[in-house]
């Protein structure tokens, strides 16, 4: 069993300055008193001390994912109305400190193994690796943090999906990504389903103190407000704040990665925007070819967040992942966010375990060393899309193909995009309405494009186009629809391989 005071040496928590220390140690079992105030000089006192790094326990990497789930926190020994605790394994083999907060003061949870109860045969628990937030009842949980600085909620369908990040670091940068660790919570119950959690941060380029005040409304979702304060140890070349983690493999754009015999396959099907200048826009997930990296140039934006759009069973046909019931995530800054990108990054992938999906937002002031950043953001993890209102048309599917007209030849070095849109604001109108699509094409160009109504479906319009994307492909697509010069749908921006 790991000692105390190497758990303590490994998270980085003994040497801090006399004034932080006297406000922020904290004793198994005794009471001391915690604040945020506190915390955040914490991280900050920390950021002046060289970085180490939390050591794994050796013996956690023999407990593998089958393994580690014959390991349960006791029942008996919920914490805080809800809170259980999940021991280390081979994918979370690093241990955190646990505290509980009441009234202001908060009381350390020892790691001890009659905390937890194992399988016969089994291998006994090692150590703490994070904690959830159970539903009433105990038989489902809603929240979880567990390994680096993840941690994700169950959203409005009970059914956890894609997860978040305290923060991104060099996301994208060959060799160079960081994942720095929260290496202590505090947890505090604000009510029968709410917590807010206090997390500490450290990492090779930045400390932090985190604080997010959750709270889960049955049947609507998860939503969390988020204040985070980072202290930049050394320059960061890409600091990617809030941002989330998720997987697509393959859907309707993308049938010929369909090895698996179930129609689609992902977290996630798109990344919406909602920008400073209050447009709307989409960018359809695929899996793409090789490494890619999108950038969406912002000034003060009003939100963003990977979205699962298409919740339709048939479409997925998998009663046990139920991918039709993953949440999506939305991003809404608090306060003005200057100048700055969203981005989004992504890798192939050939299966459905692996996460390829990263988006965030990164400032165009680069962080320094020395540099104190505070970013206030909410975090609403349900099933409905914020970014598709009714009075604006917005996508409902995304095709790629061959180009040519159905039973032609094919044209040689060009695609087939197919959008398909619905909205209120296209009720009534038809093939002489005078709507167009409107398309702009960057590394090609469009050889033939059309727009109109679906036959036979409710105020849904569809664009096709034909591209031809360049030798130094991909293109980059940029379209909407439009009606005497004025927008009547949400832009599509997609790439053309």
């Amino acid at each position: 069993m790991i000692g105390r005071r190497e758990v303590m040496t490994a998270l980085g928590l003994l040497g801090v300055l006399p004034q932080a220390a006297a406000a922020m140690r904290t004793a198994p079992g005794k009471a001391t008193p915690f604040s945020w105030e506190a915390l955040q000089q914490r991280a900050a006192t920390l950021a002046t001390r060289p970085y180490s790094a939390p050591a794994k326990v050796a013996a956690a990497a023999a407990i593998d994912y089958d393994k580690v789930g014959s390991i349960r926190f006791r029942a008996d020994k919920t914490l805080a109305g809800g809170i259980r605790l999940f021991p280390l394994g081979r994918y979370a083999p690093t241990p955190v400190a646990i505290n509980v907060v009441e009234g202001g003061q908060a009381r350390r949870i020892d790691f001890a193994r009659d905390l937890f109860e194992a399988e016969e045969g089994h291998a006994a628990a090692l150590g703490i690796a994070g904690f959830r937030a159970m539903a009433p009842g105990g038989t489902s949980d809603w929240m979880a943090f567990q390994g680096a600085s993840y941690f994700r909620t169950a959203g409005a369908q009970d059914q956890y999906g894609l997860s978040a990040r305290g923060l991104a670091i060099n996301t994208g940068l060959p060799g160079r990504e960081e994942f720095p660790d929260f290496t202590e919570f505090w947890i505090e119950r604000t009510g029968a389903d709410a917590y807010t959690i206090y997390a500490l941060m450290d990492g090779a380029s930045v400390t932090g103190a985190y604080r997010f005040e959750s709270r889960h409304v049955a049947g609507a979702g998860v939503e969390q407000r988020v204040s985070s304060v980072l202290n930049v140890r050394r320059d960061i070349e890409r600091l990617g704040i809030a941002p989330a983690t998720s997987m697509f493999w393959y859907g309707e754009g993308n049938r010929a990665a369909a090895v698996d015999w179930r129609p689609e396959i992902h977290d996630s099907d798109g990344l919406a925007l909602l920008t400073g200048a209050g447009e709307r826009i989409w960018r359809p997930l695929n899996n793409p070819p090789h490494e890619t990296l999108d950038s969406f140039a912002d000034q003060a934006p009003k939100g963003f967040g990977l979205i699962q759009r298409d919740r339709n069973f048939d479409h997925y046909q998998d009663d046990g992942a139920f991918y039709d019931r993953r949440p999506n995530l939305w991003v809404q800054p608090q306060g003005d966010w200057g100048q700055g990108a969203v981005m989004l990054y992504a890798f192939p992938t050939n299966s459905e375990t692996v996460d390829n999906i990263v988006s965030f937002w990164t400032p165009a002031a680069p962080a320094k060393a020395g540099q104190r950043l505070q970013f206030d953001y909410t975090l609403s993890w349900r099933s409905t899309d914020p970014t598709a209102v009714a009075s604006a048309a917005h996508v409902v599917d995304c095709w790629q193909g061959i180009a040519g007209r159905p039973g032609a030849e094919p044209v040689k070095g060009a695609r087939k995009l197919v959008v398909d849109f619905l909205g209120d604001g296209l009720a009534g109108l038809d093939r002489q309405s005078g709507v167009t699509p409107k398309i702009d094409v960057v590394r090609g160009k469009v050889l033939a494009s059309a727009a109109y109504p679906v036959v036979g479906q409710k105020n849904r319009w569809r664009i096709t186009a034909d591209i031809a994307p360049d030798a130094q492909g991909p293109a980059d697509v940029r379209l909407f629809l439009t009606r005497g010069g004025r927008a009547l749908s949400e832009t599509v921006l997609t790439p053309i391989f």
